[in-house]
């Protein structure tokens, strides 16, 4: 169900958990065979559980469309929000709502255990395509999904090699240890890094997540004094983690953890500087980077974070895709997602998403480049390039130290 809300309490709407729906008014973008048609759009984020902190700024990424959109384009946008909870079972829960809502296309799910049980038990039996802001796993890309599961951040096929070659020039490090939540993603990326590492790997640890003590796992990782630690996870469990760490041991052995734990929040909350703590994650340097980040300023009063800007593009391909396949149909969309953004055509950016629609929906060939990335996919639904950041903790927080270039 849709029904016309005011701008500025979409944002108030959307900060709480459950369902949302939008329906933008006509305006004098958009054209073609687009007006009067509705583009169905699902969001499927975390906004409890463990990834909460970060699944509420990520969601916010993925509705800025919407919000640009009302009153620019001819198209009217149907949208609705649900809640993972940090949880498979629960997401699932979630996916299916919006799969009896009759969405075709879902922005998420942000986990990749999440993604995976989501796409595998409820969308693409109902042939539902996903595009997901924030889902890392390698494993993603050999899902068996009817090319319906797509995705606008790297595998972390390409994280665990950025991690090793931090840990070996920044750290200098030829030995190291690994700790993982024991989920699809860290076991993943844990495996990237031990594979990509030019040293030796003495312990690999597994760790569940909301635990309330971690000091058997530092223990084991810890034991052969291994010169990097590298820790794959979420604020729900770092937060303890680095606690036990830094009451139990000296601080001074080099950690680096991954984009699960780039929260500004992290050192205030573990009650630490974290100056011994680095880290990387994909870095937001598409073309579009700075209206979007101008608009996440102005509409949330707050700065863009870790995936925002994948999580609109995410959005935004979806629509370009439905405007271009001409119907809410989840293979149709799927089947334009790499003609509206892979290379050739029209340029279209966050800034000129409505024109872009209207282009779409006629037919003209249309290039997105996105505020994370160009955003370029290959057959499996991963990009084919992405910008890393690295970062290093402090007392207010984290600050960006280096960029990285990979290439699949």
């Amino acid at each position: 169900m849709s029904h016309n809300i005011r701008r500025r309490d979409v944002v108030k709407a959307l900060g709480a958990s459950g369902t949302i729906a939008l329906a933008g008014c006509a305006g004098n973008g958009g054209g073609g065979d687009g007006g009067g048609r509705t583009l169905s759009q699902g969001v499927l984020m975390p906004l409890s559980g463990g990834l909460s902190n970060l699944g509420q700024p990520i969601r916010d990424g993925a509705t800025l469309p919407f919000n640009l959109l009302e009153g620019n384009t001819e198209f009217t946008i149907d949208s609705q929000v649900e809640d993972t909870q940090t949880d498979p079972n629960a997401g699932q829960t979630a996916a299916s709502a919006l799969v009896d809502a009759g969405y075709p296309a879902v922005t998420g799910a942000a986990g990749s255990e999440v993604t995976i049980q989501v796409a595998e038990n409820v969308l693409i039996p109902n042939n539902v395509m996903a595009c997901s802001p924030a889902s890392t796993s390698p494993a993603i890309t050999d899902l068996d999904d009817n090319n319906l599961i797509w995705r606008t951040p790297p595998s972390d096929a390409l994280q665990g090699q950025v991690l090793a070659q931090v840990a070996t020039e920044n750290e200098g490090a030829e030995t190291a240890a690994t700790m993982y939540v024991n989920n699809a993603y860290g076991q993943a990326l844990s495996n990237s890094f031990v594979s990509a590492f030019d040293g030796t790997v003495q312990n690999e640890v597994s760790f569940p997540s909301g635990a309330s003590s971690y000091s058997s796992q530092l223990s084991q990782a810890l034991s052969d004094d291994p010169d990097t630690v590298v820790v794959v996870g979420y604020p729900e469990s770092g937060v303890q983690l680095f606690r036990d760490y830094y009451s139990e041991y000296d601080g001074s052995t080099p950690f680096l953890v991954t984009d699960g734990l780039q929260d500004g929040d992290l050192p205030s909350n573990v009650g630490n500087a974290m100056t011994n703590v680095q880290g990387s994650a994909p870095s937001a340097s598409g073309p579009g980077r700075d209206f979007f980040t101008t608009e996440y300023q102005n509409e949330y009063n707050s700065e863009p974070g870790v995936f925002t800007s994948q999580a609109f593009d995410a959005t935004a391909v979806c629509l370009l895709a439905n405007a271009a396949a001409g119907e809410n149909s989840g293979p149709a969309i799927a089947e334009q997602m790499q003609a509206v953004a892979n290379p050739g055509g029209e340029e279209v950016t966050p800034s000129t998403l409505a024109d872009g629609l209207a282009m779409a929906a006629e037919g003209t060939e249309i290039q997105y480049q996105g505020a994370s990335s160009p955003v370029d996919f290959n057959e499996n639904g991963d990009l084919t390039a992405a910008t890393y950041q690295v970062f290093a903790f402090n007392e207010d927080g984290y600050e960006a130290t280096d960029t990285i270039e990979f290439s699949a």
